[in-house]
């Protein structure tokens, strides 16, 4: 017998999921308010912030922003624009290809953050809020008005789970705060980012030109600062429109621009970057962007040991040091222990040679160990390199190195006729010195980029991934692992010489203090690791771009004395805690810190 048994249908419901802002104000008033202030924000950068011009910047002036004014009015620009986007005004929707919501509460947020910090420090240097004038409290009002009105635009409120009341009450603290940073995630999340429709080869040209153009003037900008508060609020704005761009899909969008234009995109950067000593009036900043270059190009060579194929190198620095070491020696320094002369071309190949033989002869043995203990063994490998610089100076060993004077008194460059420790004028441009050193290197990181971008594409830069994501399944395949990581190991250390011998020639001496696992100042291991992490780790522009920023921040922090390590380091764990996968990183590293994003449809040899 069998015994059937009915069970009542229960009936389906759809849920949808709620959607409110951070604070209670209806949807069109708050987006109406958030635009308006931005444009109120632009107005009020137009107008007179205080009574004296003692104040850095001048902000006395009505009609003529100056100082923290033009980065507020900037804030206030992108909130305006964003704004427009979200109502689909025509010409500005291409802006937003992920959502314009999120992109709003970060440009207002930057607005806000500006404009307040600038009212903190004219109170504060000048005595008090009633040095503001009118124009400055109108700008704090209107900052104010456009971040209310962007916290209250309404997003999908993320399933939050109650607390166990049997919990203790610190767990449901806890529980309550890490629900409330699940909210805030929540309401600056942003959606997939549409694909534009295709537009002709020369717009798409034109527009990354603009971009490129806008990146020059950026960058011309946040180094020409001259004054602390003035830096500060480039810090403050860059980083929150940077990332207001980012959550509006336009960084994504360029991206895929410059990625179908690789030639084009690669070569209009150099060119950028070559304009930039003519920006300049003096030779003040060429200094700062020469050592730039050299530093982001040492970051460069790292990338390929330790962001292809996964080696954790700890004692990178030391390679650059025994480029620029084997450079000066032959380069006719009087302190030089060898009467030898060479040219510069021959120069820099004994700089870059002598370094990959260092890194045959320090990779073969070690290149079996793998993860920590290979990090310790090269981190003894630079420190070994740098003490025995320091003893090599007819005392404790034999005389090669000069010991702590290292080799000083190096000769500036001749090549073509061309004196490269000269001024010389340029269709009416003054180019000084570290100008000229500029363009040398310049044309050693092109090279340095072109080696790394055909090594990633090549066989030997897909068994470096492979190494990277997982060394036995590589093994197994019939990779061999070890050929293959003293490759790295040897290229990387190659691309490090060649950057040491133009910096030997650049600073005159070469010393063993310029080489250490961490200083102050860069280039050492740590910055180094730093910069590759921090911009993106397979990339090339992003350690291009980690080096500069992790060379020009601590110059121009130097006004924070004793506190300027902790506020950079402060500064680098809240990006990695919010960006782990670096400013700029490849698809497949991103993937792997934001499982739940959708996969992509195709990956570059590289995962770029």
């Amino acid at each position: 017998m069998t015994t059937q048994t009915t069970t009542a249908d229960t009936p389906h419901t759809t849920t949808t999921a709620e959607r409110t802002g951070l604070i209670a104000l209806p949807p069109h008033i708050a987006r109406a308010t958030a635009t308006a202030g931005g444009a109120l924000t632009v107005v009020s950068a137009f107008l007179a912030w205080t009574w004296t011009p003692a104040f850095p910047g001048d902000l006395t002036y009505y009609g003529y922003p100056g100082g923290l004014q033009w980065l507020v009015l900037i804030g206030g620009a992108l909130t305006a624009l964003f704004g427009l986007a979200s109502y689909g005004v025509k010409g500005t929707r291409w802006l937003v290809p992920a959502g314009a919501d999120s992109a709003i509460k970060l440009s207002a947020l930057a607005a806000f953050v500006t404009g307040w910090y600038t009212i903190i420090a004219i109170s504060a240097q000048l005595g008090g809020l009633i040095n503001l004038e009118p124009g400055g409290w109108v700008m704090g009002l209107a900052t104010l008005v456009s971040l209310v009105g962007a916290l209250a635009l309404p997003f999908e409120r993320p399933h939050l789970l109650p607390a166990d009341p049997e919990d203790t009450g610190w767990d449901q603290f806890k529980h309550r705060a890490g629900n409330q940073w699940t909210t805030v995630k929540a309401a600056f999340a942003t959606g997939p980012v549409t694909p534009a429709r295709k537009l002709p080869g020369y717009v798409e040209i034109l527009i990354i030109t603009a971009v490129l153009a806008l990146g020059l003037t950026v960058f011309t900008y946040g180094i020409g600062t001259e004054y602390d508060e003035l830096f500060l609020g480039f810090l403050m704005t860059a980083g929150f429109g940077f990332a207001a761009l980012a959550k509006a899909g336009l960084i994504a969008r360029v991206s895929g621009l410059t990625a179908r234009h690789r030639n084009v995109a690669m070569i209009g950067a150099f060119v950028a970057a070559a304009a930039f000593p003519f920006t300049q009036s003096d030779d003040q900043y060429a200094t700062i962007g020469v050592n730039i270059l050299i530093f982001a190009t040492v970051a460069l060579g790292l990338n390929i040991v330790v962001g292809l194929a996964g080696l954790l190198d700890l004692g990178y620095v030391a390679f650059l040091g025994v480029g620029a070491y084997a450079a000066a020696m032959v380069s006719g320094s009087p302190s030089s222990p060898y009467d030898v002369h060479l040219p510069f071309w021959a120069a820099i190949l004994v700089g870059a040679s002598v370094s990959m033989i260092f890194g045959v002869l320090i990779g073969a043995p070690t290149l079996r160990l793998r993860g920590d203990y290979l990090a310790i063994v090269t981190l003894g490998f630079g420190e070994i390199f740098r003490i025995t610089v320091l003893n090599l100076d007819g005392t404790s060993g034999p005389d090669v190195t000069n010991g702590s004077n290292g080799i000083s008194s190096i000769p500036n460059l001749n090549m073509f006729g061309f004196d490269f420790g000269a001024v010389h004028t340029i269709g009416g441009f003054t180019i000084g010195r570290f100008a000229n050193y500029f363009f040398l290197m310049l044309l050693v990181t092109l090279i340095v980029v072109v080696v790394f971008r055909r090594s990633s594409e090549s066989r030997i830069g897909r068994a470096w991934i492979a190494i990277r994501e997982d060394e036995t399944a590589a093994l197994a395949m019939g990779i061999n692992g070890f050929r293959v990581k003293l490759v790295a190991f040897a290229l990387g250390a190659t691309l490090a010489g060649l950057a040491g011998a133009v910096q030997a020639h650049v600073t005159y001496t070469v010393t063993p203090e310029q080489y250490q696992f961490a200083h102050v100042v860069p280039p050492n291991s740590a910055f180094l690791l730093a910069a590759v992490v921090l911009g993106g780790m397979g990339t090339i522009s992003g350690p291009l771009v980690g080096g500069a920023l992790l060379f020009l921040i601590p110059n121009k922090l130097q006004f924070l004395g004793d506190y300027q390590l902790f506020a950079f380091g402060v500064a680098l764990v809240l990006l990695m805690r919010f960006r782990p996968e670096g400013m700029i990183p490849n698809r497949r590293r991103q993937l792997e810190f934001h499982e739940n994003e959708e996969a992509p449809a195709t990956l570059t040899k590289a995962g770029a």
